[in-house]
């Protein structure tokens, strides 16, 4: 009898995700039911696949996702992540098990209990970032450990960047996933751990505090930290470890620009700006700024923030628009919501653009009073039929279905990919889908501490 798939969301990140499902669903006998808000998103990326049905879902009608769920073997919820607990609740309710990308949420974490008590499986941050990083970094931990190294150092970097040959702006970025996303990143107080000193970065320093990373095939970054890398001690069960620290990565000299963004306050999602209705951006930009009578807005900005006239970083915001007198063209919004405004159309990708995924591991680990370096690197491409973002999100959670359907998975309860049992089998197939990471090996003697202001 054909298993049935219910997938909730179909949006940006779920098109490889459905095409391997339904690339697998001849083999495996599966339906596959897709559910979103607006239908278009489903037909776009079945084409009307025989073992496929597309309908309308609205995740605010309770009665709709019960009755959906207790007809499916599975459920894979792409929806977005403030939704994912009523997805769980539907399925433990319904004896289900679950898969998604995002991460554990408290109100999902609370329902560990009884998805174990039932013999149910919750499987969560199966994308790439959370996902293959959990994957690919304990891989690496646990293979150290069997040898018997104490580890270090734990650093570990991704970004969401367009590929090189299309990275023609100059702040060298483009949006490859939620443009609100981006512009509210790194807010809250960042925290970490270096040489056993406890180090916490309020969000008006965090994108001031960079550190630099080379990785061979796509050259150099920055990158500012995210925002709680202690917990990950525990969870990669580093517990002792001296140094550890996650970070985003961007090209050198993103973060210098984007502070003064931040410093300026048009990051700020907390309130609604009034008369916006006839305002320009340079009238945006001067709101944030003292009032002159002899100074024009890009003098204030160039006293305001030591910048010289010909100066990259004032060439980026002259570049955004910001001093230009286009009108906004917002009734109601916040600053970071007018940023935002601008910023997806400055940086959006154009046709024909394809964007890459960075990711880059830093172990150090030493035995016998000799130190030694891992870093493990991977870099994946967009291509003509996927971005690289959405192939990365959406393939390990369409193999951790797949697993679980065919009973290769069997854990129980509220689960993200750190056990073996589960990465490893994981692991090997994304290699067969170019999604595989370069170790390099530095001795000993090569080891030179890295230039940081973390």
């Amino acid at each position: 009898m054909a298993k049935k798939i219910l997938l909730l969301g179909a949006g940006l990140s779920t098109k490889s995700l459905i095409k391997y499902l339904l690339n697998n669903s001849g083999k495996y006998d599966w339906k596959i039911r897709i559910g979103d808000i607006n239908i278009d998103n489903i037909v776009q990326k079945t084409e009307k696949h025989p073992n496929s049905e597309a309908f309308l879902f609205d995740i605010n009608n309770n009665k709709q996702l019960y009755e959906e769920v207790s007809k499916a073997d599975i459920v894979v919820s792409m929806m977005p992540a403030r939704f994912h607990h009523l997805v769980a609740r539907a399925c433990i309710d319904n004896n289900k098990n679950m898969v998604t990308a995002s991460y554990v949420s408290p109100e999902i974490k609370a329902m560990e209990q009884e998805a174990k008590d039932k013999g149910l499986l919750i499987l969560m941050e199966m994308g790439v970032d959370p996902g293959i990083d959990h994957m690919s970094a304990m891989e690496v931990i646990n293979r150290l450990k069997k040898e018997n190294y104490r580890i270090t150092l734990f650093k570990s970097f991704t970004g969401g960047l367009v590929a090189p040959k299309y990275d023609n702006n100059p702040w060298n970025y483009k949006f490859t996933w939620n443009p609100r996303n981006v512009v509210l990143a790194g807010q809250g107080t960042s925290m970490f751990i270096r040489n056993g000193s406890y180090k916490y970065i309020p969000y008006c320093q965090v994108f001031r505090r960079t550190e630099r990373v080379f990785v061979d095939e796509v050259g150099e970054f920055e990158a500012y930290a995210n925002r709680d890398s202690l917990k990950y001690r525990e969870i990669y069960g580093l517990e002792d470890i001296p140094t550890i620290f996650r970070g985003t990565l961007r090209r050198p000299g993103f973060c210098k620009g984007w502070d003064i963004l931040v410093r300026l306050g048009m990051t700020d999602d907390t309130y609604f700006m009034e008369g916006l209705e006839n305002m320009t951006y340079r009238e945006f930009t001067n709101s944030f700024l003292p009032y002159s009578k002899t100074f024009c807005v890009e003098e204030k900005i160039r006293k305001m923030f030591d910048l010289s006239e010909d100066s990259l970083t004032l060439y980026k915001l002259r570049w955004l628009g910001l001093f230009s007198n286009e009108k906004i063209g917002l009734k109601k919004a916040s600053p970071a919501q007018v940023l935002q405004h601008l910023l997806m159309k400055k940086w959006k990708l154009d046709e024909g653009d394809k964007d890459m995924i960075v990711m880059q591991h830093q172990f150090e680990f030493e035995k016998d009073g000799k130190r030694q370096q891992i870093h493990s690197s991977m870099v994946v491409y967009g291509t003509d039929e996927d971005t690289a973002m959405s192939f990365t999100v959406g393939t390990p959670v369409a193999i951790g279905t797949k697993l679980i359907l065919t009973g290769e998975i069997k854990e129980t309860g509220v689960k993200i990919p750190v056990v073996e049992s589960i990465y490893k089998p994981v692991l090997n197939e994304l290699k067969q889908y170019r999604i595989k990471f370069t170790e390099k090996l530095i001795p000993h003697e090569e080891i030179t501490e890295p230039f940081s202001k973390l």
